[in-house]
């Protein structure tokens, strides 16, 4: 099953169960990947509905945040309810040790030496990381390797 099958078999449980924000949070997503492929005319990959996802998991987080500095304690719930779910979704992440050796082989493959070099660098540990690696632990562990 594909994880767009997936993911439209839990909204249906859902609704099913009477589980209200689930059903909600999954149809947002399932429109959310609809509307990419419509807009790309084609089947998306699972690279890309990953991708697709893991950007909404980004902006649920950093709407939770904003929301819990502003006081808003219902919300920020809401927001880190739907960026767990929809987290389920997404492969497992490389861990910080797993990131820290790639990078590292990354660096030593393409020559880096200084800080300067970050642009070539960066681009091919996401490439290597294929979706399950955190750009920002990337970054600052290449930040301090180069530095």
């Amino acid at each position: 099953m594909s994880l767009f099958e997936t993911i439209q078999s839990d909204m249906y449980q859902a609704m099913k169960a009477g589980e209200k924000q689930k059903s909600i949070t999954l149809r947002g997503l399932i429109a959310k990947l609809k509307d990419k492929k419509i807009a790309k005319r084609e089947d998306l990959t699972e690279f890309e509905e990953i991708k697709t996802i893991q950007t909404l998991v980004k902006q649920r987080r950093e709407s939770e945040k904003i929301y819990a500095d502003a006081g808003r304690d219902d919300l920020s719930e809401i927001e880190k309810f739907e960026a767990d779910l929809l987290e389920k979704y997404l492969p497992q992440m490389f861990s910080e040790d797993e990131t820290r050796n790639l990078v590292k082989d990354i660096i030593k493959k393409t020559g880096a030496t200084s800080i300067s070099d970050l642009g070539q660098v960066m681009p091919e540990v996401m490439k290597k990381g294929s979706g399950k690696i955190d750009g920002k632990v990337a970054n600052s562990i290449l930040r301090e390797l180069l530095a």
